[in-house]
């Protein structure tokens, strides 16, 4: 199974989808938002693959992961939000990550995450 960075802001999702995870066997990585995630990877290391929301607090998850890919540039990722319209979702588009719409099922989590494993490297 995968490491994974997991990132949203609202606990009770996070919590879920750190939950679901697991439950499949993945060793999760979570933070409340971008600096939190930046300064856990910076003690656990680069993740396989990275679920981040969109609209997070301070840095959004597009330009988390364009930090992230600063260090990994084929890091697998996939956005889960409500917002994906406009200037949003051209900016998502452009990262290549896939997108999973809240609210999602857990299968929409696992064979998102499948994907976009699949897709690396």
């Amino acid at each position: 199974m995968a490491r994974l960075l997991v990132v949203d802001d609202e606990p009770d999702v996070r919590d879920l989808i750190v939950k679901r995870l697991r439950a499949d066997g993945h060793d999760v990585i979570a933070a409340g938002d971008g600096a939190a995630a930046l300064a856990a990877v910076a003690r656990h290391g680069l993740p396989e693959a990275a679920i981040l929301d969109v609209d997070l607090p301070g840095m959004d998850g597009i330009e988390l992961l364009e930090r992230l890919r600063r260090h990994r540039a084929d890091l697998p990722a996939m956005f889960l939000t409500v917002l994906w319209d406009g200037e949003v979702a051209v900016r998502a588009q452009r990262t290549g990550a896939l997108y999973v719409r809240k609210p999602f099922t857990a299968e929409a989590l696992r064979s998102g995450l499948e994907q976009a494993l699949r897709g690396a490297g």
